[in-house]
C-alpha cells in the first residue's frame, strides 16, 4: 500500500458508521458494512496503516471496478509497509501474482493454475478425507472442542503444505506469523516485519533443501522453473511460497469456521441440509455469499479517473473492493442477511472477480465440501457451546474469520 493521498471528498458519500476492519463482535462487521452500503456504493476512509484508500462496497460497483484495466495492483513496491521494511523482504514476499499487472502476473498465474483445476483437486479427495478424519478421531472423546483448532485450521494448512512440499514439522509456527501478515496495522509494524522476515528466512531455506533433495511436489517443479531459466526470479519464488502458504489456509479456515457457524446459528437452514444431502454445493455458495472468508480485496490502484457509483475516483489512489459487503448488497440480493441454501444460484464474489479471482478456490471449496459432510454425517447433534452473538472475529483489512467457534459434538 502506498502513501496517503488528499483528495476532493466534496463529491463523495460521507463516511458515517464505525470501522468494519475493528468491527469484531458478533455479527456487528456485517451491519458497519450494510450501514455503510446504505449510505452510498463508495466511500473514502482510512486503512487501519493509516493510509486514504477509497472503499468498494456494491456489488455491481465491485464487479465492474474488478474487471476494469485503469485499477492495477503496482508491483511489490505498492504493498502495505513496502517502504517501511528492508527491501529484499519487501521484495522477497511481495512479489506474487497479486501484486503483479500484466505480462508478469499472466506467466505467474500460469505457473501454478494447474494444480489448482477441479480436475486436479479432485484427485486430493481421498488424502482431504483421510486427513479429516484422523483430525476428527482425534476429538472423538470429547465434549467440547474449538472447531477452529480442531478442524477449521490444521485441515487446509495441512492440505497446502502437501501440497506445496513443505515438512510436517514445520508448520506450527505458520499460524503465529499468519496472523500479524493478513492484519496489518491490527498488529504492530514491528509484529509483521518480524512475520514476514521469518516468512522468508524459512522460504529461502526450504528452497534450498529441496534444490538439494528435490520431490514430487509443486515447490519442487516451480524451483525446476526458476533454475531452468523460465522467467521466475528468486524472489518471485520465495514470494510464491508466501502467497500460496497464507492465502492457501487462511480463506479456507474462515470458509468453514464461518460456514459451520452460520449453519449451526440457523438451525433450520441445518436441518434442511441434513434432509437434503444434495444440496451442499449450493450451501457452499451461499455460505460463501451470506459470510465469506474475505472481507475486501488487497489494495488496487488507478491509473485514471474512474467513475463509479455516481463518485469519481482520482487517479494514483488506492481502491480497496470490499467482497463482504458486495455480497449482501440489497439491490442484488432479496433479503441478503439471509441464510438460505436453496438460494436459485446465488453469484457472489467471495473469491473475487476478474483476473485476480483466486486461483485456490477449487481447492478451498472441496476442502469444504468433506468438512461439512464429515461433520453432518459424524455428529448429528453438534450444536454451538456458546451464544452465537458472544463469538468474535479477528481484527482484519482483508480476512473475515472467527477467533473460536465452540461446539458441543453431543
Amino acid at each position: 500500500m502506498t502513501e496517503t493521498v488528499e483528495t476532493d471528498l466534496s463529491a463523495a458519500p460521507a463516511w458515517t458508521a464505525a470501522s468494519p476492519f475493528t468491527a469484531v463482535n458478533g455479527d456487528d462487521r456485517h451491519e458497519v458494512y450494510a450501514a455503510l452500503l446504505a449510505d452510498g456504493p463508495v466511500h473514502q476512509i482510512t486503512t487501519p496503516t493509516g493510509v486514504t484508500a477509497w472503499l468498494v462496497t456494491g456489488h455491481a460497483e465491485a464487479r465492474a471496478l474488478l474487471s476494469d484495466p485503469r485499477l492495477v495492483k503496482g508491483g511489490w513496491q505498492a504493498a502495505v509497509y513496502a517502504r517501511e521494511l528492508p527491501e529484499e523482504v519487501a521484495r522477497g514476499i511481495f512479489t506474487h501474482m497479486l501484486s503483479s499487472d500484466g505480462a508478469d502476473h499472466v506467466r505467474l498465474r500460469k505457473l501454478v493454475t494447474a494444480a489448482f483445476t477441479r480436475r486436479r483437486v479432485e484427485k486430493l479427495v481421498p488424502r482431504i478425507q483421510r486427513m479429516t478424519d484422523e483430525l476428527l478421531d482425534a476429538v472423538e472423546g470429547e465434549e467440547t472442542v474449538d472447531l477452529i483448532s480442531a478442524l477449521a485450521f490444521p485441515l487446509p494448512i495441512g492440505v497446502i503444505c502437501d501440497l506445496i512440499g513443505i515438512p510436517q514439522e514445520s508448520r506450527a509456527d505458520f499460524r503465529a506469523w499468519t496472523a500479524p501478515l493478513v492484519a496489518p496495522g491490527i498488529f504492530s509494524f514491528e509484529e509483521f516485519a518480524e512475520a514476514a522476515a521469518a516468512m522468508l528466512r524459512f522460504s529461502r531455506e526450504l528452497i534450498e533443501e529441496k534444490r538439494r533433495s528435490p520431490l514430487d511436489d509443486l515447490l519442487s517443479d516451480l524451483i525446476a522453473v526458476r533454475d531452468d531459466g523460465e522467467g521466475l526470479t528468486e524472489d518471485e519464488l520465495t514470494s510464491m511460497i508466501f502467497l500460496l502458504v497464507v492465502a492457501g489456509h487462511e480463506t479456507t479456515v474462515n470458509l468453514i469456521g464461518n460456514g459451520v457457524r452460520a449453519l449451526l446459528a440457523n438451525p433450520g437452514q441445518l436441518a434442511l441440509l441434513r434432509e437434503r444431502p444434495a444440496l451442499l454445493e449450493p450451501a457452499i455458495e451461499e455460505l460463501l455469499r451470506h459470510d465469506g472468508p474475505l472481507q475486501n480485496t488487497l489494495p488496487y490502484r488507478t491509473t485514471e479517473p474512474v467513475e463509479v457509483g455516481g463518485v469519481t475516483i482520482p487517479e494514483g489512489v488506492p481502491v480497496i473492493v470490499s467482497l463482504l459487503a458486495a455480497n449482501r448488497d440489497p439491490a442484488l440480493y432479496a433479503e441478503g442477511d439471509t441464510l438460505d441454501i436453496t438460494r436459485a444460484a446465488p453469484t457472489h464474489v467471495a473469491f473475487g472477480h476478474g483476473i485476480h479471482y483466486c486461483v485456490g478456490a477449487p481447492l478451498a471449496r472441496v476442502e469444504a465440501r468433506i468438512a461439512f459432510a464429515t461433520l453432518l454425517d459424524r455428529f448429528p447433534r453438534m450444536r454451538l457451546a456458546v451464544p452465537d452473538d458472544s463469538l468474535t472475529r479477528a481484527g482484519s483489512m482483508i480476512m473475515n474469520g472467527l477467533t473460536a467457534l465452540p461446539v458441543q459434538l453431543r
